[in-house]
């Protein structure tokens, strides 16, 4: 990871780290991992988007485990290179500063000894299609539902799911929400 923190330019690096920070202070659902490493690689950056993935999951877990310490700026850089860390210079110094600015409403929170353990919904996106043929079917004629769920998960990643589901599973997974909605409206 620290070979590929090195090849990250040091304000996609801060971005990264900046989101993080308000990920684990419940202000963002997630970091949208495919846009930022589209963004680095427009810049001429060699970097995939699993590659960003493990470096977000990695400073997620850094600020985290940080603010479950309460280690204050100083104590966080100091452990950072007793570690034998390989980090590069400016993302040390972009750890420190983003620590210092932000990581103090981190420790603050009351939900920092007990980060979220489940993912979050960020939204929904659906269509209605009907196959018409196949190679095996000239005539099909069947409709279905095309659901896209973009949720992130409990390291900030953001991720969609997408699945198909014939009508009347559309319209049971309808019925569900309606019946969460009316229970919700009497919380």
């Amino acid at each position: 990871a620290a070979d590929k923190i090195r090849l990250m330019p040091q304000d996609f690096f801060a971005e990264l780290c900046e989101q993080i920070i308000q990920h684990l202070n419940h202000k963002i659902p997630g970091v949208n991992t495919a846009e930022l490493c589209q963004r680095i690689q427009t810049s001429g950056v060699e970097i995939n988007t699993g590659d960003l993935a493990k470096i977000a999951n990695i400073l997620s877990f850094l600020f985290s485990t940080a603010a479950r310490n309460n280690l204050s700026t100083e104590e966080l850089v100091t452990t950072l290179g007793s570690a034998g860390s390989t980090l590069p210079k400016h993302a040390v110094q972009v750890i420190r500063h983003v620590w210092n600015e932000q990581g103090k409403a981190i420790a603050a929170s009351e939900d920092a000894r007990d980060m979220a353990t489940v993912g979050q919904f960020v939204d929904m996106k659906w269509k209605l299609g009907v196959a018409m043929s196949s190679d095996t079917c000239r005539s099909l004629k069947y409709p279905y539902v095309t659901v896209t769920l973009t949720v992130a998960d409990p390291s900030g990643q953001i991720t969609d799911k997408s699945f198909e589901m014939t009508i009347p599973q559309f319209k049971n997974f309808s019925r569900q929400f309606k019946e969460m909605a009316s229970v919700l409206e009497t919380v």
